[in-house]
């Protein structure tokens, strides 16, 4: 017979991933509204409802929450989605860094730059690995697969930071993924050339 904590685990569950949640919502709109990092815990932590010693618990820090709260949201709107074309795939990105440019930028400008960069890196390498294995599996060894993802996931997301921080206002998605489509395509064929198709 199970014990009776089984009841009351998912109870507790749902009131952690229910504060959880209300603290990068909150993190998210604090940063985007001032356009910086320098939000007090005790802000989110109010704009969250919740006690400061539920974000120290939950998160350690604001920095770690800063850092989750971006990687949650990459996870929920551009990694869940079902692959579309390559072109489609660009332009959620691009709109994607777009809509939350305020809270990206100040990220990316912030003291927790590397790490959010490493991050998204992180997140962004092994789709690049095996979108590059499954296209170039038969031309190059593992070891030329993955750097050569590393090269382009780390050369994107300079350029993506690039047009976050220092673009245009407002920034031009359809725009920027033609930018995109123009270094991917060139990006293959000097690949497509060296690999000897």
């Amino acid at each position: 017979m199970r014990a009776d904590w089984t009841t009351e685990a998912p109870v507790k569950d749902r009131r952690v991933r229910r504060s959880r949640a209300a603290l990068m919502r909150a993190a998210v709109e604090l940063v985007s509204e001032r356009d910086s990092t320098a939000v007090a815990v005790s802000e989110i932590a109010e704009a969250a409802d919740v006690s400061r010693q539920v974000l120290y618990q939950q998160f350690g820090d604001r920095d770690a929450l800063l850092l989750e709260a971006a990687q949650d949201l990459v996870r929920r709107e551009l990694l869940t989605e079902p692959p579309g074309d390559d072109r489609a795939s660009l332009l959620a990105l691009a709109r994607h860094f777009a809509e939350y440019r305020r809270f990206y930028r100040a990220l990316l400008t912030g003291a927790s730059a590397y790490a959010f960069t490493e991050a998204l890196t992180g997140l962004f390498l092994p789709l690049n690995r095996r979108h590059l294995g499954r296209a170039f599996g038969d031309v190059l060894d593992p070891r030329g697969i993955e750097d050569l993802a590393t090269f382009l996931t780390g050369g994107a997301g300079a350029v993506v930071n690039a047009w976050v921080v220092d673009g245009p206002e407002p920034l031009d998605a359809g725009e920027f993924t033609d930018r995109l489509m123009r270094i991917r395509s060139v990006v293959t064929s000097m690949v497509t050339k060296e690999a000897g198709r």
